[in-house]
């Protein structure tokens, strides 16, 4: 059975482009990675939990922001490793700069014996549609484009 995960897909819609919000992944893996290494706020769902309320959760670890208003469904995909995702779309608006993650500890450099705490995410920020599609991880891109449609109606980046 795949890994799943939930995540929620915050975005913008008041300016002239709509805009969402990507978390780029801490840790010494992704250091030095843009384009591909975005992603939703996600994480696994725990045994016996709601996904929307693991989607909720992961948010609020990974932002340090409670995530308030209407949810809507944004579909599944399953990412090139085989884990499922489950999103969800709400509006909502927040500084980037003051988001705070949890963080979490491993061992490195590898068989070093040594261990080092990273922040889960180590940046959060608002992308365009056409900034975003360049920076999300390939196979989140289908979030983008169901949130087109349900916002825009089209394609309007």
């Amino acid at each position: 059975m795949p890994k799943e995960s939930a995540g929620l897909l915050m975005y913008r819609a008041g300016g002239p482009r709509l805009e969402v919000l990507l978390v780029h992944p801490g840790g010494p893996f992704f250091a030095g990675t843009h384009e591909g290494a975005w992603t939703i706020p996600k994480g696994e769902i725990e045994a016996g939990e709601d996904a929307l309320a693991a989607a909720r959760r992961e948010f609020e670890e990974e932002t340090g922001l409670k995530p308030e208003g209407r949810f809507v469904p944004m579909g599944s995909i399953t990412q090139k490793g085989g884990k499922v995702v489950h999103a969800w779309a709400f509006e909502g608006d927040a500084d980037p700069g003051a988001f705070r993650s949890n963080s979490f500890r491993m061992e490195w450099p590898p068989r070093s014996g040594e261990h080092a705490e990273f922040p889960e995410i180590d940046r959060a920020a608002f992308f365009d549609l056409q900034e975003a599609r360049r920076t999300i991880n390939p196979a989140q891109a289908p979030f983008l484009d169901a949130l087109e449609r349900l916002v825009r109606g089209g394609d309007r980046s």
